[in-house]
């Protein structure tokens, strides 16, 4: 008997339930890895390593039980409407990019053994982990929601954080030539963390420009500086 469209359906918002419990797994992580960054704390930093093994079990768990679903629908009469099947595959590429960041907040815990002496960070610095964490927390809160106006939001604010990342640059480049940071370990560890914060946000702009496409079937493309909407 082929399986009914209430089951296919069940099935489905099952694998976004699991999603979204994902991303809010990688988002614990990620503010445990920055807090341990500001706190210079290595038995934090460690935790916060640690829980990339739950995530990556996690990670194929969801990979596995959404081919066992496409599986499943072509093997009992194909139940799974075209809706259904982007949604699927959406979930397949979002939970890429959760693991991705997953390991972008492992290395930044793995800075904080360089994090060790007392010279203050330039303030920069905790204003660019926020706006990380921020997108991150928006990211994943529009694919909770379904929100196109969170993940828009999210996908706009990813800029800023460029931005932030060049002032930390320039922060560090004044106090290492002004004798205020003297330690070169210590400067090259926040470069490091700034750009891995970089990078995790362009993994929530993906995840943004999934969430939109399946809530309004629009495409965003990055072009030119400035981000335009494609609808298909």
């Amino acid at each position: 008997m082929p399986s009914s469209p209430e089951v296919i359906a069940a099935k489905v918002d099952a694998l976004k339930v699991a999603l979204v419990q994902q991303g809010r797994r990688v988002e614990a992580m990620a503010e445990l890895s920055f807090s341990a960054c500001f706190a210079r704390d290595t038995v934090k930093a460690q935790q916060a390593i640690a829980a990339d093994t739950e995530i990556d079990r996690v990670d194929v768990e969801i990979e596995k039980s959404a081919v066992d679903l496409l599986t499943l629908a072509c093997t009992d009469g194909a139940m799974m409407s075209p809706q259904q099947v982007r949604s699927v595959l959406t979930i397949v590429k979002i939970n890429n990019e959760l693991e991705r960041i997953a390991d972008v907040a492992t290395v930044i815990a793995e800075q904080v053994k360089h994090l060790q002496p007392a010279e203050n960070f330039p303030q920069t610095f905790r204003v660019l982990a926020n706006s990380a964490i921020g997108i991150l927390r928006d990211s994943v809160s529009s694919l909770d929601a379904a929100d196109p106006k969170l993940a828009k939001k999210a996908l706009m604010s990813q800029t800023t954080v460029n931005q932030f990342k060049q002032a930390l640059i320039r922060d560090l480049h004044q106090q290492l030539q002004s004798g205020k940071l003297t330690n070169l370990p210590l400067a090259s560890a926040l470069h490091d963390v700034a750009s891995s914060a970089v990078t995790m946000t362009d993994h929530c702009t993906n995840i943004c420009e999934q969430v939109l496409y399946v809530a309004t079937g629009t495409i965003m493309r990055h072009m030119e500086g400035r981000w335009e909407e494609v609808n298909v």
